[in-house]
């Protein structure tokens, strides 16, 4: 018999005391809330700052105030989105949106370029690529890998920290020489340190303490000017700012888009991850992700994402310390992300608390920028290691990367580009990411050609999947033990997906459609079924067979026999559709 699960804010051995779909009581939830709206406000109110302070002298004046307010605002909505879920849209899981360190670079060029009107519609556009990849997350599945988006996060170090360069010496005339690098280190160490040896309490701060610093050093050394925070008012909103849109859609546009929306697929990926890992930290029982929460986070990212591009501002993304935040406090209700959401919408209209980022020296904020970049080429560092980074992997991210960086210094084209083709190339990451696309499609092109079947999914189904399997494994050169293992392993599988119910309940078997496709190689095969939506995850059944000794059901069997035949099982629900993907070993 399976435990009785805990009642809502009792402990259980999870830690979980209050599931996503459970209700703290509202002090509980709003002062969570309020923990992890000050923890990460910082950042999505930074984010813009370095954006416009990188851009230059071609910011109008009033749209500094209008950014703030609009960043606020929108990753409040997009907050309540997210933890609320409506339809389709929404993870309903605690997910703090804001502001993306992703698009500093990118927004930059085109607040230099074109100005914040350029920015819009080039956010605008790029969100309609989101929610393409939202509804129709299992298309780029093998093209946009974890490789590829590592590398392309790695590249935004790249494209950024000649920026960030070359705000550490930034001081007002008539400064001590010594002013500039003492606060940016200053600033930079207090943030490193607590980052690194600071408490599991005190980490989630480091940065806002080490900004803390930064400003308290730089008003000794007298290069702080507090005028702006004097002159905020505490409550109201900016009289104007909001940019428009441009659709004249001239070469600026088209030369930088394509970078946008590199950006926008790296950030819906971050998003996937934080869907996934969310997912692990909210439930008291063990699950397998379900892709339709985080189809459901992708689209509230591209909601987002929408709102952002229509404001004329930075876009946002899921922040991952929403993740830490619920695993240490136990509570993943959606009633904290909405507070999270209320809470940042509010602080939109006290104009003064923004003050306080905007009065910052740029060495203070150049040293922020730092930290949070650094720390986001490791974010892309650590994806290209979890998919392993064997030959293939190793020339395709060597490769695009020190592309990408040779692209962004000029060196390969010393004398520049014209027209949509020098905006496209004169960019870092959007050279090294092309780059690394076309490694993988001529990785998927001269690797082992796949075999496919379309059939119904029916009991018939078997002979003709075993014939196709047969004949690989002997033009692989597989021995009659492996061969057989690999027949064994589809058959079980087949017969697991056989015992799904239909999304619709009453089908019956043989109407669902199924895709069937096998690539071998000398040492090991990787089978993917793909069909309509069944009924429970695979995973979570293969997961519960560990917990239960006792003599198997007769549905149970080929779930344990699917175990033993293959190395791993992963199965994908999406909306509407199935993947089941199984690894299977020849044996030694």
């Amino acid at each position: 018999m399976s435990r009785p699960s805990p009642k809502p804010g009792a402990s259980s051995p999870s830690g979980i005391r209050y599931q996503p779909d459970e209700r703290p009581p509202p002090l509980l939830a709003l002062g969570l809330g309020l923990q992890m709206t000050l923890v990460q406000v910082g950042g999505i109110i930074l984010t813009p700052i370095i954006v416009i302070r990188a851009a230059g002298a071609s910011v109008p004046d009033g749209y500094l105030a209008w950014s703030l307010f609009a960043v606020l605002i929108v990753a409040g909505l997009s907050t309540v989105l997210q933890s609320a879920r409506f339809g389709r849209f929404g993870a309903g899981h605690v997910l703090t949106m804001g502001t993306s360190g992703a698009f500093i670079a990118v927004s930059a060029s085109a607040l230099a370029t074109g100005g914040p009107s350029l920015l819009a519609t080039l956010v605008l556009a790029s969100s309609l690529f989101q929610f393409l990849l939202a509804f129709r997350l299992s298309w780029l599945r093998r093209l946009i890998t974890p490789t590829v988006a590592g590398t392309v996060i790695m590249l935004i170090a790249v494209t950024v920290m000649p920026i960030v360069f070359g705000m550490i010496g930034s001081v007002p005339e008539g400064a001590p020489s010594y002013a500039a690098p003492t606060t940016f280190f200053a600033t930079l160490v207090a943030i490193a340190a607590l980052g690194i040896r600071g408490s599991r309490a005190l980490k989630p701060w480091s940065l806002a303490i080490g900004f803390v610093v930064g400003c308290a050093i730089a008003s000794m050394l007298g290069i702080l000017d507090l005028t702006p925070v004097r002159e905020a008012a505490w409550f109201g909103a900016p009289d104007g700012g909001w940019p428009g849109l441009d659709f004249s859609l001239g070469p600026a546009f088209w030369g930088l888009l394509p970078a946008f929306v590199f950006v926008t697929l790296v950030g819906a990926i971050e998003t996937l991850g934080d869907a996934i890992a969310i997912q692990r930290v909210s439930w008291r029982d063990r699950r397998a992700p379900d892709y339709r929460v985080v189809e459901g986070a992708v689209a509230a990212d591209g909601v987002g994402n929408l709102l952002s591009g229509l404001a004329g501002v930075v876009p946002n993304t899921t922040y991952s310390s929403s993740v830490s935040v619920t695993e240490v406090t136990g509570v993943a209700s959606r009633r904290v992300g909405i507070a999270v959401g209320g809470i940042l919408a509010a602080l939109a209209f006290f104009p003064k608390f923004a003050a306080v980022f905007t009065a910052a020296p740029d060495p203070v904020v150049a040293a922020a920028a730092l930290f949070l970049i650094g720390v986001l080429f490791t974010v892309g560092l650590r994806l290209v290691v979890a998919e392993g980074v064997g030959t293939t992997q190793a020339v395709i991210v060597g490769v695009s990367y020190w592309l990408g960086a040779a692209f962004q210094s000029g060196l390969v084209f010393p004398d520049g580009l014209d027209g949509v083709a020098g905006s496209l190339l004169d960019n870092g990451m959007t050279a090294g990411g092309l780059t690394a696309l076309l490694l993988v499609l001529f990785t998927e092109w001269t690797g082992p050609r796949p075999k496919r079947l379309s059939i119904r999914l029916e009991p018939a189904a078997g002979a003709q999947i075993e014939e196709l399997l047969t004949d690989l494994a002997r033009k692989r050169r597989w021995d009659a033990a492996s061969s057989t293992r690999l027949v064994a392993a589809a058959e079980e599988a087949l017969l697991t997906l056989l015992q799904q119910p239909s999304a619709a309940g009453a089908d019956g078997e043989g109407s669902r459609k199924l895709r069937f496709t096998a690539r071998a190689g000398k040492a090991s095969a990787e089978l993917e079924f793909v069909a309509a939506a069944g009924g429970e995850n695979l995973e979570d059944r293969l997961t519960m067979l560990s917990d239960r000794p006792e003599a198997p059901e007769e549905a149970e069997i080929s779930l344990r026999l699917l175990r033993h035949y293959a190395s791993s099982v992963r199965h994908q629900k999406y909306h509407g559709l199935d993947i089941l993907s199984v690894h299977v070993d020849a044996a030694r």
